[in-house]
C-alpha cells in the first residue's frame, strides 16, 4: 500500500504508567513520569504499520534542542538503543494500533519534554504534548537512587508532615502540609528550574538542582519564592507564622511571579521541600536547636549580659537561634571523592552568601561529621551552626568604659536535639548521631581538630570590644579547644518552672543553685526573665533577682523567679512573633575563680483545638469536620483566626473568630468532599493578637 503513513492520535497511557512511576497523585493533566523507567505510548495510524514504515519518536527539552547536548531525543523503535542512552521498542502492533514502550536515560536532564511522531514525511504533534520527567529514587541507576520503600514513602510521597520548633528543652512539632501534588505546584518547579537559567546538561544533576533551588525558595538575588522578614512588622504581608503550607505560598508565587510576603526559617523549609520532593529528590526538614548563626565561621558565639545576666542585643555580632529549620536532601555526590553520599543539608533561609548568592549546599552530613569542612558546598558554614562554643562576657561600665570580664565557656550547648519527622510515623526521630559524634567522644575531638586546622580561631577578644575600644579583662588568645574549668566548689545551676507556662498567669519561674565541695562558700547570685523570639532577640525583659547565697558542703538551695502576668502582657500583644521564656543565671562564689553562667529557653503551654470528623468516609461522599476551641487561659483572645486545610479534601480556608473572652467556646465547621484515597490529614492553626500560633492535626482514612 503505498498510501502515506499518518499518525492520527497518542493515548499517553496516564493512568497506567502513573500508576507504576508513582505520580498518579499529581493534579495536573499531563503524562508525569520518571526517568530510567518504562513507559508505554499507544499510537494510532491511518493504516497499519508496516517494516518498511519510517518512524522516528522525538523527545526535546529547552529552547533549542540539540542531539550533541543531549536534549533532543530521536528514538527509532527499529534499533532500540539512543546514542543519549534512551531506548525505545514495540510491545504490539497489531491493526491500525502500535504500543511503544520508552525508557529515559536514568541520568537524563529534569524537565518538561515534547514529543512529536515523524512517519516519513508527516509530522505529528499531539495537544497538550507535554510530557514531566522527574527525578527517580525507585531506579537503581538514578543517583537519588533511595533503596528502602517506607523511606520513599515519607521522603518522596508524602505530602504532609510537621517541622519541629520550640526550643531544646521544650521542642514541639508544627503540623505543615507540603502539597507537592497539588494544583499548578509541578508547573511552579519547572518555572523555577527554567529560573535558574541552568545549561540543561546541569538539570541531570540532583546537587546542581538542589543548590540551584536553595537559592531560589528566597527572593535576596533573583526575585524568588519568599520574602525573608523577621522584622516583627508584618503589616504589608502575611506573618510567617500564620502559614500552615506550601500550597498557598507557591500558587501565589506562580500566578504573580513575584515574591511571596513572608518566610521565616520553617516557612523557607518547608516550601524548599516541598519542591525537592516535588521535582523527585528525596527531602526532609531538619531543626537544628540551639544554631549558631556566626558570622565569622570561627566557631565561637559571644554573648553578653548586663550584672543582672539579662542579655543585651546590640553588643550581639552573631547569635544563637532557638531553632534553625534547613533541609536534607538524599544523593550521591559523583562530584566528591568517594564516602560523602546519602544525606546533604541544603538551606534556602537567607543567612550568609555562598559564591555571593544567598544559597547554602548541598553539603554532605559526613563531612560535617566527620570534620571535612573543606568540601563543597558551605561545610564550613553549616559545621558552626552545630558546633560552635558559647562564650560569655559580662559587661560593667567603669569609669564610663565598658569593662568585659569573661564568665564561662559551654563547648556542648550549640547544635542539640536535631530533629526530624520519623519515616512512617507521627513522631519525632532525633538525627543529632548523623549531624556530629558523641559529645566528648574520641571521634569527635579528632573531627573538631580537624575541622579547626580549616576554621581560624580568634583567639579570646570579645569581637564587641573592638568596636568599642574598651578594656578587657582577661584576654587569652589561646586557640580554640577551650576546656571547661575545673571547678573548686563544685558549683551547678538549675532553672525550673514549678507550674506549666499558661499565658495571662504569673511565671512560676526558680534558679537552684548548688555546690559539692566541703566548706563554706558565699555564691553571688543573679537572674533574669526576658521574652525572646527564635532569633534570640531579646523582645522585653521582665524582671530579675539577685542574691547572696549560702551554703556549706554539698548542698542546694532553690532562689524563686516570679514575674506578675502584667509584666509581659503587653509585649505578648505588641509583638507580631511568637516568643519564649528565656531565663538567664550568672552566679559566681567569692574568694574563688568559680563562675558560671546558664540559660534555658521554656514555650508557652496553650489550650488545644479539637478536631470532630468520623474516622472513615468515602471518595466523592460528603462528610462533615468541626473545629473546636475553648480559651482556659486568664486572658481574652482578640482578632481570632481558624485556618483549616485538608489536602484532598477542601481548599484552605480561614474563620474569623472575633474577639474570644476567657471560657468562651467557638465552634467552627466545614464540609468536605474527598477527591484522593488513602489517609489524609487536616491541620487547623488559631492565631490572635496575643497567641501566635496554637496548632492541631488529624487522620482521615478515605476509602
Amino acid at each position: 500500500q503505498g498510501t502515506d503513513l499518518k499518525v492520527t492520535g497518542i493515548d499517553f497511557l496516564k493512568s497506567q504508567n502513573s500508576s507504576l512511576h508513582h505520580t498518579d497523585a499529581y493534579n495536573i493533566k499531563n503524562l508525569v513520569v520518571r526517568r530510567g523507567q518504562a513507559f508505554q505510548l499507544r499510537l494510532s495510524f491511518s493504516r497499519e504499520l508496516k517494516d518498511a514504515d519510517k518512524l522516528v519518536l522525538h523527545f526535546s527539552i529547552g529552547e533549542k534542542p540539540m542531539k550533541v547536548r543531549g536534549t533532543l531525543m530521536s528514538l527509532n523503535p527499529r534499533h532500540e538503543k539512543d546514542v543519549s542512552g534512551w531506548q525505545i521498542s514495540i510491545v504490539k502492533n497489531s491493526g491500525k494500533e502500535c504500543l511503544l514502550s520508552v525508557t529515559s536515560s536514568p541520568s537524563a536532564p529534569v524537565g518538561k519534554y515534547s514529543l512529536n511522531v515523524k512517519t516519513g514525511t508527516n509530522i505529528y504533534k499531539p495537544e497538550n504534548d507535554a510530557v514531566y520527567l522527574l527525578f527517580n529514587p525507585w531506579c537503581e541507576g538514578d543517583v537519588v537512587f533511595l533503596a528502602d520503600e517506607a523511606q520513599r514513602k515519607e521522603y518522596v510521597l508524602n505530602d504532609t508532615g510537621c517541622i519541629y520548633v520550640g526550643s531544646a528543652y521544650s521542642i514541639h512539632n508544627r503540623p505543615w502540609n507540603f502539597g507537592q501534588f497539588e494544583e499548578l505546584i509541578l508547573d511552579t518547579c519547572m518555572y523555577l528550574l527554567d529560573k535558574s537559567k541552568p545549561k540543561l546538561s546541569n538539570r541531570k544533576d540532583p546537587v546542581f538542582v538542589s543548590r540551584a533551588m536553595s537559592a531560589l525558595v528566597n527572593s535576596n538575588d533573583d526575585s524568588g519564592v519568599l520574602l525573608g522578614n523577621w522584622s516583627g512588622n508584618y503589616n504589608s504581608g502575611t506573618s510567617p507564622i500564620d502559614w500552615i503550607g506550601s500550597v498557598a505560598i507557591l500558587q501565589q508565587y506562580y500566578k504573580t511571579k513575584k515574591p511571596v510576603r513572608y518566610g521565616q526559617c520553617w516557612v523557607f523549609a518547608g516550601v524548599l521541600t516541598t519542591v525537592m520532593r516535588c521535582l523527585g529528590i528525596p527531602s526532609r526538614c531538619v531543626s537544628n536547636f540551639n544554631s549558631a548563626h556566626d558570622t565569622e565561621e570561627n566557631l565561637r558565639v559571644d554573648i553578653y549580659l548586663n550584672e543582672f545576666g539579662e542579655k543585651l542585643n546590640r553588643m550581639s555580632f552573631d547569635s544563637i537561634w532557638n531553632f534553625h529549620v534547613w533541609n536534607d536532601v538524599w544523593m550521591k555526590r559523583t562530584d566528591l571523592p568517594e564516602g560523602f553520599d546519602g544525606w546533604q543539608a541544603i538551606d534556602s533561609t537567607p543567612q550568609e552568601q555562598s559564591q555571593g548568592i544567598f544559597r547554602c549546599g548541598p553539603c554532605p552530613l559526613k563531612a560535617i561529621r566527620e570534620g571535612d569542612v573543606y568540601l563543597p558546598f558551605d561545610s564550613k558554614f553549616v559545621y558552626a551552626e552545630v558546633n560552635a562554643d558559647k562564650v560569655y562576657w559580662v559587661v560593667k561600665e567603669v569609669n564610663g568604659k565598658d569593662k568585659y570580664t569573661r564568665i564561662s565557656t559551654e563547648t556542648q550547648g550549640i547544635g542539640m536535639n536535631i530533629s526530624t519527622k520519623a519515616v512512617g510515623q507521627d513522631k519525632r526521630e532525633d538525627i543529632t548521631a548523623q549531624y556530629k559524634f558523641p559529645e566528648g567522644s574520641k571521634e569527635e575531638r579528632r573531627a573538631m581538630q580537624k575541622a579547626s586546622s580549616f576554621i581560624h580561631p580568634s583567639g579570646m577578644t570579645p569581637r564587641a570590644s573592638f568596636l568599642s575600644s574598651g578594656r578587657t579583662d582577661e584576654v587569652a588568645s589561646k586557640p580554640r579547644v577551650l576546656h571547661e574549668e575545673v571547678s573548686k566548689t563544685g558549683l551547678q545551676l538549675e532553672i525550673t518552672n514549678k507550674a506549666a507556662l499558661y499565658p495571662g498567669s504569673p511565671l512560676e519561674l526558680a534558679i537552684t543553685v548548688k555546690t559539692s565541695a566541703p566548706g563554706s562558700w558565699t555564691i553571688n547570685l543573679a537572674g533574669s526573665c526576658q521574652l525572646q523570639s527564635y532569633t534570640g532577640k531579646v523582645e522585653a525583659s521582665l524582671g530579675y533577682v539577685k542574691e547572696t547565697v549560702k551554703l556549706e558542703g554539698k548542698s542546694e538551695m532553690q532562689v524563686p523567679l516570679k514575674i506578675a502576668a502584667d509584666a509581659y502582657m503587653k509585649t505578648l500583644a505588641l509583638v507580631e512573633d511568637e516568643v519564649l521564656v528565656h531565663v538567664t543565671a550568672i552566679a559566681e562564689v567569692q574568694g574563688t575563680d568559680d563562675k558560671l553562667t546558664k540559660e534555658t529557653t521554656m514555650s508557652f503551654e496553650y489550650p488545644p483545638i479539637t478536631i470532630q470528623m468520623p474516622e472513615t468516609a468515602k471518595l466523592n461522599k460528603e462528610f462533615t469536620c468541626a473545629f473546636i476551641f475553648k480559651n482556659k487561659l486568664n486572658m481574652p483572645l482578640d482578632n481570632c483566626k481558624l485556618l483549616v486545610e485538608g489536602l484532598g479534601l477542601f481548599k484552605m480556608a480561614t474563620f474569623d473568630e472575633g474577639d474570644v473572652k476567657p471560657g468562651r467556646i467557638i465552634k467552627s465547621e466545614i464540609i468536605c468532599t474527598p477527591t484522593r484515597l488513602g489517609e489524609k490529614k487536616i491541620v487547623a492553626k488559631l492565631t490572635s493578637t496575643e497567641i501566635k500560633g496554637i496548632s492541631v492535626e488529624k487522620t482521615i482514612t478515605i476509602t
